[in-house]
């Protein structure tokens, strides 16, 4: 169960979250993550085989037939802590990338074991011969689970909340006007009404890629909720809700997101986007303070040492900021 949070003060915006902190009816909380079995027994046998390989090397190179002096102990200790660092991240995160790590560290192991049959004095050559054949079955299999599982789309979910000056019904009206949501959130290219209550959608993706996706509206309540979800088949399939509540005081409105989309390539693809500054939990961060913007002044402000916004693509016509005019100097030294 999620941990509470307090709601933002006026002006600011709650840092995005991985996990929502409430939804609303009809709108699916995402399911416990079943563990997949393939990832976590490669993970279970990299922990089984970088024991021995780091605590007892020179019994371990007995056992498959090479050599036992010092430095072919030191290469086997070595992949010994490769694998108990795999087994880490393959039972902790079941990342993709560590299933990476373990087809790059079975080519490794194939060469030096490639070097050994080159090179064996014959004593333990079939048990050498037999430890090559079992790392090659052992890349197939490292190399299918590396490349099935990058190719899933992993879920990802956000939540993040900001307080505005206006009431809920205004900031509602604001947000419900959905073919101009690119005002203020990055991604958005474009959101066009296709009639029946539903929409197209078009976004900038990472790596200069474009993906568009249709939407039906599954909750509208005015001045309290929106709900959506993608439909069809979407690029990137993608549910939400917007909530208004009044916020304490008679401050405003507290306005909370929630998000819940699956990003193409996996985690990898996940890491690989965050790596080259893509990262939703921010984007969302910002899409919100730029909202606040356009509700309480009409427009994006920005400054004059980022005349085109965060991205060098021109993604705002934003208003560029100005000193004070004398009347409004002079106003505020009175």
């Amino acid at each position: 169960m999620a941990s509470r949070s307090s709601p933002p003060k006026a002006g600011q915006a709650a840092q995005s979250t991985s996990t929502p902190a409430s939804w609303s009816p009809g709108f699916q909380p995402p399911a416990r993550r079943t563990p997949d079995p393939l990832t976590r027994g490669l993970g279970w046998a990299s922990a089984g085989l970088g024991v021995p390989m780091l605590v007892a090397p020179r019994w371990f190179n007995r056992f498959i037939g090479v050599g036992e002096a010092p430095r072919h102990q030191a290469t086997t200790a070595f992949a010994g802590v490769r694998e108990l660092a795999a087994a880490a991240g393959l039972l902790g995160s079941e990342n993709p990338v560590w299933l990476w790590s373990r087809v790059a560290g079975d080519l490794v192991d194939l060469g030096l074991l490639g070097w050994s049959l080159a090179n064996h004095d014959k004593q333990g050559w079939q048990r050498t011969a037999a430890a090559t054949a079992a790392v090659v079955g052992i890349t197939g299999l490292d190399l299918y689970a590396a490349v099935t599982r990058s190719q899933r789309k992993s879920e990802m979910d956000l939540t993040a909340a900001v307080t505005v000056s206006t009431s809920p019904r205004e900031a509602y009206g604001q947000w419900r006007q959905l073919e101009s949501l690119p005002q203020f959130m990055a991604h958005l290219d474009e959101v066009r009404s296709t009639g029946n209550g539903t929409t197209h959608w078009r976004a900038s993706a990472p790596f200069g890629r474009s993906v568009e996706w249709d939407a039906e509206i599954v909750e509208d309540v005015a001045g309290e909720r929106i709900a959506w979800r993608s439909v069809g088949d979407p690029d990137i399939p993608n549910e939400g809700e917007v909530r208004f509540r009044p916020a304490p005081g008679g401050r405003g409105t507290e306005i909370h997101v929630t998000m819940r989309y699956w990003v193409p390539g996996g985690k990898l693809g996940e890491t690989v986007a965050r790596y080259f500054g893509e990262d939703p939990h921010q984007q969302l961060d910002d899409d919100l303070r730029r909202f606040k913007q356009i509700v309480e002044t009409g427009e994006v402000v920005r400054s004059d040492g980022a005349p085109w916004g965060k991205r060098a693509r021109r993604e705002f016509p934003q208003h560029p900021a100005r000193p004070l005019s004398p009347n409004e100097l002079e106003e505020v030294r009175s």
